[in-house]
């Protein structure tokens, strides 16, 4: 999985996006956002880093593990300081509203990544001072099975926080479109929000485990109508002028949804180029209708987003 990022209505900080309180506890209380915010703070510190250091060793190394024969050693990755993660899990847990089963899934993120950081670092010097051809690989190999047990443990920490962020997010953001069209209308600040809430269920559709077309081409079709609204609706009669900066990312969005979905669709096989570029840690992005180069532009569209558009 790949590190994603989200909108948060209430927060003005940049949030993931994979990303529950009880629905007695979803009003947006400057509280429940300061416990959220926390939470999200730690994934989008964290996580990618962390999915990017399995990717770059594994991008060398088998399934089985090092060997010493390897043509080329990479080595891993190592990730940002994990204590303030900790900390800030720690406080927020204890704020309100209280939610035993999302403060249970924080936890376990913070001890899963905190636990992969030093395994990491170890893997880093041992790879960068080139120890391996010293004792013929037999720490790397020692290494191996620890490292993967500790990924294995923080991927699945990582999906169940952002799945429970997700739920609050998702039910916020229902919440807010349903009040802004309450108290404006169907303007612009309406369609920008509706359009955030589509561009989150194509990116689900599209990278499901077992993508299924007409949800992928119903999902598609909403946002490009969301797309539309806000061209047609911005700065007219006396609405807001959105930015180019928002709107072009937007549509880039789009561009690469329906590239993704037409592969899908039919079923078209990537070249050995793209293969390679996709099994590249970093370089999936640069393949046309891909889902790296999809969640590429959906985070682009939320950064444009958190930067510049204010509802």
């Amino acid at each position: 999985m790949r590190h994603i990022r989200t909108f948060v209505f209430a927060a003005a900080t940049l949030a993931l996006g994979v990303p529950m309180l009880s629905a007695s506890a979803i009003a947006e209380t400057s509280t429940g956002v300061e416990k959220i915010n926390a939470y999200v703070g730690c994934i989008n510190r964290l996580s990618e880093r962390s999915y990017d250091s399995r990717s770059r060793y594994f991008s060398w190394a088998k399934p089985s593990g090092p060997t010493g024969k390897e043509r080329i050693i990479y080595g891993t990755y190592t990730i940002y300081d994990t204590s303030d993660c900790r900390k800030n899990v720690e406080a927020a847990n204890a704020l309100e509203p209280r939610d035993a089963e999302l403060e249970a899934a924080a936890s376990a993120y913070a001890d899963a990544v905190s636990k992969l950081e030093p395994l990491l670092k170890e893997a880093d010097d041992y790879y960068t001072q080139q120890n391996y051809k010293d004792d013929k690989m037999a720490k790397g190999k020692a290494m191996h099975p620890k490292l993967v047990a500790a990924w294995d443990a923080f991927g699945a920490a990582d999906k169940k926080l952002r799945a429970g962020i997700e739920t609050i997010n998702d039910k916020r953001a229902e919440a807010r479109l349903a009040e802004i069209e309450s108290k404006e209308g169907r303007k612009v600040n309406y369609h920008v929000a509706a359009l955030m809430i589509h561009a989150k269920r194509v990116l689900r559709a599209e990278t499901a485990d077992k993508p299924d077309i007409a949800a992928i081409t119903q999902a598609l079709g909403d946002y490009e109508t969301s797309v539309k609204a806000i061209e047609d609706a911005s700065g007219k009669d006396g609405d807001t002028k959105l930015g180019s900066f928002f709107t072009n990312n937007a549509k880039s969005y789009l561009t690469t949804a329906k590239q993704l979905m037409r592969r899908i669709r039919d079923k078209t096989p990537y070249s050995s180029g793209e293969k390679m570029m996709l099994g590249n840690s970093g370089g999936g992005w640069m393949v046309e209708g891909s889902p790296p180069r999809l969640m590429r532009d959906y985070n682009q569209l939320i950064d444009s987003y958190n930067r510049g558009v204010k509802i």
